[in-house]
């Protein structure tokens, strides 16, 4: 593609950007500053469309951005503008709290308020609880209370329905031998233990053991979303999604699923710095529509979780990129110091 050509693209672009309409040979001579006649643009942007960057809706109404158009404007075209002082001073009073879930939480809300998308974040991954001790006491013949209490000091507590009663000193003998075994492994690396060792226990203790281990694995994170979304029905006022009924309804089915999200935003860690997907590159037909903008996050130095945007694919990524980017880093630095 000539200087000529790019420049009209990125003419067409930044326009349609901002207003949403096609663009003819005639705005495109008015605003690219090209001294050319406009047969000449005519015949360029016959061109581009040829090669795929842009299309024209209707016959006689100009043209408009393809995906491809898109993409490589993004990545060659693109002036990224950098975020103003009073949006980066809007960041960091966000992202001041010492808690980590209100932390990622703010920063959802700030990426969706900042840009008027859906701002959605992938948490960190849960850390298998490490057992300090664990404790059986009895509630009534058949019932009995597990109470687990953690290296890190969380407590969670279990009941279990067993098929026989216990004395107080069969689950005296059964929470002694757990402790004198289990202490300071994982749920999963206790269960495997226990199955190795059921041999080595009686019969009824063992029964009492792996009922105890047969339940939900404990987490230090009540909070089972993978994924936080923020500002979703921003996307209700954009006109070529709130315009497109199907497309929506996918959408949202999306954002209430999550699963299939969750593992976009897993890939996109793997990559450094920010990450831009157009339309169908995300590899997700609900997403065909939209484009994705992410970027990974650490805690001290150590990629923990993505964050990032979901808007149309007309959104003015020159300003979206900088305000995925510096969330990404300023999370980063207050999960790191939190």
């Amino acid at each position: 593609m000539d200087e000529r050509a790019q420049i009209l693209l990125k003419t067409l672009i930044e326009h349609y950007v901002s207003d949403g309409q096609p663009m003819g040979s005639t705005a495109l001579l008015q605003h690219s500053g090209l001294n050319l006649s406009s047969a000449t643009i005519r015949n360029i942007m016959s061109d581009l469309e040829a090669l795929g960057f842009v299309a024209s809706p209707h016959t006689s109404a100009g043209r408009i951005p393809t995906q491809q158009g898109y993409r490589f404007f993004v990545d060659s075209l693109l002036s990224v503008q950098p975020l103003a002082s009073k949006q980066i001073q809007q960041l960091e009073n966000t992202l001041n709290s010492t808690n980590q879930q209100e932390l990622i939480k703010a920063a959802a809300d700030v990426l969706s308020e900042l840009t008027q998308f859906a701002g959605i974040i992938l948490i960190p991954k849960r850390k298998a609880l490490v057992f300090k001790h664990l404790e059986f006491m009895p509630l009534s013949e058949k019932r009995i209370l597990v109470i687990i209490v953690a290296t890190d000091g969380s407590v969670q507590n279990r009941i279990i329905l067993s098929d026989k009663p216990y004395s107080a000193s069969e689950l005296t003998q059964a929470s002694q031998f757990f402790n004198s075994h289990y202490s300071g492994k994982t749920f999963d690396e206790a269960r495997h233990g226990l199955h190795n060792d059921l041999k080595k226990m009686q019969a009824d203790i063992s029964r009492l053991m792996a009922a105890a281990l047969n339940t939900d694995a404990p987490t230090n994170n009540k909070n089972k979303e993978d994924v936080i979304i923020a500002g979703e029905r921003n996307l209700l006022n954009v006109d070529e999604l709130a315009n497109n009924v199907t497309t929506l309804r996918k959408l949202f089915d999306v954002f209430e699923r999550r699963t299939s999200l969750m593992q976009l935003l897993d890939n996109s860690q793997k990559a450094e710095g920010v990450q831009i997907f157009i339309g169908g590159e995300s590899g997700y037909s609900p997403l065909d529509e939209c484009s994705m903008v992410t970027s990974p996050y650490k805690v001290d130095g150590q990629v923990v979780g993505t964050l990032g945007v979901i808007g149309p694919t007309r959104m003015a990524y020159e300003r979206v990129i900088p305000i995925v980017d510096i969330t990404a880093k300023l999370l980063s630095n207050a999960l790191s110091n939190s």
